[in-house]
């Protein structure tokens, strides 16, 4: 008998094997292919119909684990249509590296076995009336948007519609953003539900993984707390999904196979029938849209957990008080921070930028410092005394020859994290002080420090956008925005909606126990009291109901679908000359508008030089269709690569 077997790899389609073995869709198989021997699984549909003879090949054998479900392998389907990806790529998302786990003995999951403790925490009013909205028709899909301010209790109330779920046997998964938020969030995991979740991330040890895949694909670990590439586990009984924060930028995957997970969230759960909850304080434009359109139901907590107040807001006029030469903060901001550490406050210096300095140039020849690989700064990083891409992760060292005269005299433009580090550790000699950014908390040693952070032996932290992301901080009660002007700068669409997004996040770090906690803004442009207003209102809906105005004016996401197009190649000419070719042969074929192509924000990156094209068009998988039509009708010249970002949210 025939079967289509899909095998992880580049293709778009199953291969046709045989077999006298009794084999349904979704079961493991080993396959000859070429000289190798793959794993691959009995698929739903044949690949179409080819003219040729082929010689086919018999199935190997079939592997003893539960199958891949019927639900999973249309989510697969349809993920590789929506996205323009291989169906064979989509397959190696579900597999570890290529293959499957078998069943392993029960002591290996012991570790993850859901023992649910009991206890009595009383939710508020709000979280329960929440809970119930949440709880309502989770029986099938459906998509439930709990907005609360941060500190809210948001977890608690998903904590408790996840215990409902795994208590009548079914399995949940909870997506975080960060790969740093899983050791706190482990943490508040165990103290509610008294058993370790399973993690999953691309920090997870190999052996790890292996008993983690094998038993969800078993069905006998209950719950998942995740990256983006824990949504294409093999859930034998999935039967909730959690996206927290999911307004974050972070959910979208912008390299090799391009996706959102968020919205790919969404899709599972459909294709699965079951309920999924997004999770944030102030929602992205395209979730608050379909609250609007009644497409998502929204519950909200809008006062604080126990009722502890909101941070206050305080600007800082630089243009009122002069700074000290290669110095980026006021005396104003260090009496303000004086005050607070008398109090036994912990205090925060925010700046989004890692490293030391974004610029680096001779003082003596004037050359300035890029990566020999992107057409993008070297960013120096004092305290490994290196110049670093934060692109491509090209190293180079200070110590250079100078065309003017023997060895290179550097000055360094601009702050980083590490800069402000020393001004501060200048400013408060006594204090103990901590970077808090992915250069340091990304190591094996950031379990610790967050415990001195949260018990308070760190006075004062120096931190990037890493640290609005989900942490509580109970001493945290004065956060200073170094320079509020470098958020604001730049054309990024979605710029405005990062930074609502973003310094809600932040301010709410501060004041969670019920202290009285500030949030203060150093800038220049004293216009931006406007902007700090508008994303430090309690009511965030304010600024996204006049955001969706002027996307609908304008037909910007999400009324209308962008589709990106970057073409690659070592030759600049060819590939600008093979850009403009492709666009014109794409471009009365398809029903959409096609714009460029122009060079890319950041023209060379990785030692290829990048050009796009944008497509615009209506919200239909038409579109894709027909670009996936065209596509392979077009011959690229020879190292000109092409990739595709549906739905981008980074244009660099």
């Amino acid at each position: 008998m025939k079967y289509p077997i899909l095998l992880p790899n580049i293709f778009n389609h199953p291969f046709t094997y045989e077999s006298d073995l009794n084999l349904k869709t979704g079961d493991y198989v080993t396959v000859p292919f070429g000289k190798l021997i793959i794993t691959g699984v009995v698929w739903n549909e044949f690949e179409k119909s080819n003219t040729k003879n082929f010689k086919i090949k018999k199935i190997l054998s079939k592997l003893d684990i539960s199958y891949l479900k019927k639900d999973t392998i249309k989510f697969l389907n349809w993920f590789s249509e929506y996205n323009l990806i291989p169906k064979g790529m989509a397959l190696k998302l579900v597999l570890l590296r290529s293959n499957i786990i078998k069943k392993m003995s029960y002591e290996k999951y012991k570790d993850y076995f859901a023992d649910i403790k009991k206890h009595s925490l009383e939710l508020s009013l709000d979280q329960k009336k929440s809970l119930q909205l949440m709880n309502k028709y989770n029986e099938k899909f459906r998509v439930h948007v709990l907005q609360g301010i941060t500190g809210s209790g948001k977890t608690i109330v998903y904590f408790e519609a996840l215990k409902k779920i795994i208590n009548k046997g079914f399995q949940g998964i909870i997506l975080l953003p960060e790969i740093g938020l899983t050791g706190q969030f482990e943490q508040k995991f165990f103290e509610f539900f008294g058993f370790m979740p399973a993690v999953w991330h691309s920090g997870i040890s190999k052996k790890k993984k292996e008993i983690i895949w094998s038993g969800i694909n078993e069905g006998i670990i209950k719950v998942i707390i995740g990256a983006r590439s824990s949504l294409f586990l093999p859930f034998k009984k999935l039967g909730i999904i959690i996206v927290d924060e999911e307004h974050d930028q972070s959910y979208k995957q912008d390299e090799g196979i391009i996706y959102n997970a968020r919205d790919m969230a969404i899709a599972r759960a459909s294709f699965e029938n079951i309920p999924i909850n997004l999770i944030t304080s102030v929602p992205s434009v395209e979730t608050y849209e379909n609250i609007k359109k009644g497409k998502y139901t929204v519950s909200k907590l809008e006062k604080r957990y126990r009722d502890a107040a909101l941070p206050n807001y305080e600007i800082i006029n630089l243009n009122n008080t002069k700074l000290e030469k290669h110095s980026w903060l006021s005396k104003k901001i260090i009496n303000k921070a004086n005050y607070h550490l008398e109090k036994k406050d912990q205090v925060l210096f925010f700046l989004n930028r890692r490293g030391f300095s974004p610029h680096a140039f001779c003082n003596k020849c004037f050359n300035t410092y890029k990566c020999s690989n992107c057409s993008i700064n070297l960013v120096y990083h004092k305290h490994k005394n290196i110049l670093l891409c934060h692109y491509c992760g090209f190293k180079s060292s200070l110590d250079r020859n100078c065309t003017k005269s023997k060895k290179c005299d550097f000055i360094f433009s601009g702050p980083g994290v590490e800069r402000i580090f020393d001004e501060v550790k200048k400013n408060f000699p006594s204090k103990k002080i901590e970077i808090f950014s992915s250069d340091t908390m990304n190591k094996k040693d950031s379990s610790d420090k967050l415990k001195k952070i949260i018990n308070n032996e760190i006075e004062i932290l120096v931190g990037t956008q890493l640290i609005s992301k989900g942490f509580h901080f109970p001493n945290l009660n004065c956060i200073i925005v170094v320079d509020i002007d470098l958020s604001s700068q730049g054309h990024d669409l979605r710029g405005a909606e990062k930074n609502l997004q973003l310094y809600h996040q932040l301010a709410g770090r501060a004041g969670r126990t019920g202290k009285p906690a500030t949030v203060y803004f150093q800038t220049y442009n004293i216009s931006n009291s406007k902007m700090i207003s508008e994303i430090t209102n309690s009511n965030p809906n304010i600024f996204l109901d006049r955001e969706l105005e002027i996307r609908k004016r304008n037909k910007l996401p999400p009324y209308e679908r962008f589709i990106s197009i970057i073409l690659t190649g070592e030759n600049e000419l060819k590939l600008e000359k093979d850009a403009l070719h492709f666009k014109n042969f794409i471009e009365d074929k398809i029903n959409a508008r096609v714009l460029g192509p122009v060079s890319a924000p950041i023209f060379r990156l990785k030692r290829k030089y990048r050009v796009r094209l944008l497509i615009r068009g209506l919200k239909s998988l038409k579109l894709q269709n027909s670009i996936a039509e065209i596509i392979p009708k077009y011959k690229f010249s020879n190292g000109i690569k092409l990739s595709v970002d549906v739905d981008p949210i980074n244009f660099n």
